[in-house]
């Protein structure tokens, strides 16, 4: 009886799986979640150009500074 019990709870578990598996394959799921994922990869790619932007305007700063070339203004 515990047997049959325990094989009827895993063929459940196994089931609902299965089910959740096939349903995260749907077309409109896979979109939403490449959308999703592209959404941070964009995030992440505008953060990093930020900050390597900054760190470059900043470095110019210290070149000009130290070379007596005036401020970035000037040579735009």
């Amino acid at each position: 009886m515990i047997r049959r019990l325990f094989y009827l709870s895993l063929g459940a578990f196994l089931a609902l799986w299965v089910v959740r598996r096939l349903q995260a394959l749907q077309p409109d799921h896979v979109a939403r979640r490449t959308a999703d994922r592209a959404t941070g990869m964009l995030r992440q790619v505008r953060d990093f150009t930020h900050d390597v932007l900054g760190e470059a305007a900043e470095r110019e700063t210290e070149l000009r500074a130290r070379f007596g070339l005036g401020n970035s203004e000037n040579h735009s």
